[in-house]
């Protein structure tokens, strides 16, 4: 009886500790994820505080995009060679100590080398929690209910930001968009050193780090010359030199790959007409949400007038119809081929998007918000069908590698939309700069919004097109096509 009961208290007490360590784990993401959303509502204050143009404004976004997007690839792997404990504590307290840097940057060119520091570490946090939570479940029931917390609160983080940051920024100015992570990110390292259990590093795993500088040197240098282009000509020869960098660094990554035995993007994965499905609709659908929240945040703060709170609360529509799509997406997801889905959700997201072209100086909530919303179910439905598609295409050796490839694009968008957004409103007037609503200023800004969403759109559905060609294989076949793959590799 009495080793009964003792039993009992350690398994109940076991199960407390890791409860314990998932709200931890799924705390320290929230915060990466919250930093997703929540500067964007504070650009217009960086940029009239700091006097930036721009061509600068957009760095403050593609500065942290890039880093976060290009180290994705390799932060698994990291966090399996180093132990998974060590790795996420390292990527949370460097992310923190990064948030740090930009609350007191005195310049643009500091705030930007905190936000590329900010990506490089929060990219390691996301993979290795996952890798934490699946080494901690060991039931499948209880790892996929652990899995579906860390998913929900990603979502809440995503709704929460530019309302969160929009209350910030008009409480107590930008720099506490960044402040908020230090007591997050403090409280959840001490607690995790204390109580979290330490992984086995595998000293086995080898990281391709040619690979991952070339893959950073190309998507760095295309970024570069789409930025700085506007500003110092496209005829200019640090433009051309860096898009000529950008395509000899790609070849370059390519040639390596092919040839590397553990590769940092397994190209063979292309030949899965549902994978590259995923990587090309993740990039489609995310291309025009971001570009949304980068263009419409300038709009309402910098053409409307509106607070920084206020416009928090205006792109609700969008990311609470996110959170909801998403969970009855997945239920499609069982009964509806991604054939029809994915289509489907492009069609929607790129309808929303050419309505929003029609957006002039003096347009109502009400003549857009609804398109907000049709937005953000048009990308949940897009991104959630290609996903559990590509899952269950994937043989389960595959099946990491595959979904952070496709994550990877997904935040590549991010980086090109705000570029070539960034470029299409800040050509017409140089400095790109609207503060104040100056009539001179505000009719270029609205044409080349205007221009930038109806290719969003364009880009949006071009993507739901080419995929009804790629997802007409099924899962077995695209199964059997990496099976002869790996065959022949071997």
């Amino acid at each position: 009886m009495n080793m009964s009961l003792k039993a009992a208290d350690t398994s109940n007490s076991h199960g407390e500790r890791k409860g314990f360590s998932l709200f931890l784990l799924c705390f320290g993401v929230f915060m990466i994820y919250l930093d997703g959303t929540i500067v964007n509502v504070a650009l217009p204050n960086i940029q009239r505080d700091l006097g930036t143009g721009m061509h600068e404004l957009q760095w403050v976004i593609d500065a942290y995009a890039i880093a976060f997007a290009c180290l994705l690839l390799t932060a698994g792997t990291i966090g399996d060679a180093l132990g998974h404990k060590k790795v996420f504590l390292a990527g949370l307290i460097g992310f923190t100590l990064s948030s740090v840097l930009c609350a007191v940057a005195p310049s643009i060119d500091v705030l930007l080398i905190g936000r590329a520091l900010q990506g490089a570490f929060g990219s390691v946090v996301i993979p290795v929690s996952l890798a934490v939570i699946r080494g901690m479940y060991d039931e499948p029931a209880a790892r996929a209910k652990a899995i579906g917390i860390w998913a929900a609160l990603g979502g809440v983080a995503l709704a929460a930001g530019p309302v969160a940051g929009g209350w910030l920024v008009e409480a107590q100015g930008w720099q506490s968009v960044f402040w908020v992570n230090l007591p997050i990110g403090a409280i959840v390292s001490l607690a995790l050193i204390a109580k979290m259990k330490a992984t086995p590093a595998d000293g086995s795993r080898s990281i391709d780090w040619l690979g991952q500088s070339l893959i950073i040197l190309c998507i760095a240098a295309l970024t570069f010359g789409m930025i700085e282009g506007n500003s110092r000509g496209w005829n200019d020869s640090i433009i051309i030199g860096s898009f000529a960098l950008s395509a000899l660094s790609l070849l370059a990554f390519v040639a390596w790959e092919l040839r590397h035995p553990s590769p940092l993007l397994p190209l063979r994965l292309f030949r899965n007409r549902i994978f590259l499905a995923a990587c090309l609709v993740n990039f489609t659908a995310f291309f025009g949400l971001f570009g949304v929240l980068f263009l419409l945040t300038l709009y309402l703060q910098n053409v409307n007038g509106l607070s920084a709170i206020d416009t928090g609360v205006r792109f609700l529509a969008l990311t609470v119809s996110i959170m909801i799509a998403s969970s009855f997406a997945s239920s499609l997801a069982q009964r509806i081929s991604p054939r029809t889905l994915v289509p489907f959700g492009s069609l929607l997201a790129a309808a929303a998007l050419f309505a929003m072209t029609g957006i002039d100086a003096d347009s109502g909530y009400a003549s857009y918000g609804w398109a907000l919303a049709l937005l953000g179910i048009g990308v949940a439905i897009v991104g959630t069908s290609a996903t559990i598609a590509l899952m269950t295409s994937m043989p389960p050796a595959n099946a990491g590698a595959a979904s952070g490839i496709a994550n990877t694009f997904r935040q590549l968008s991010a980086v090109v939309a705000v570029a070539l957004s960034g470029s299409l409103i800040a050509g017409p007037h140089n400095a790109g700069a609207v503060t104040g609503a100056a009539d001179a200023a505000v009719s270029p800004f609205i044409d080349g919004m205007g221009s930038a969403l109806f290719l969003a759109s364009v880009v949006c559905l071009a993507g739901g097109v080419i995929s009804v060609f790629l997802l007409r294989n099924n899962s077995a076949a695209s199964r059997s096509t990496l099976a002869a793959a790996e065959t022949n590799r071997s």
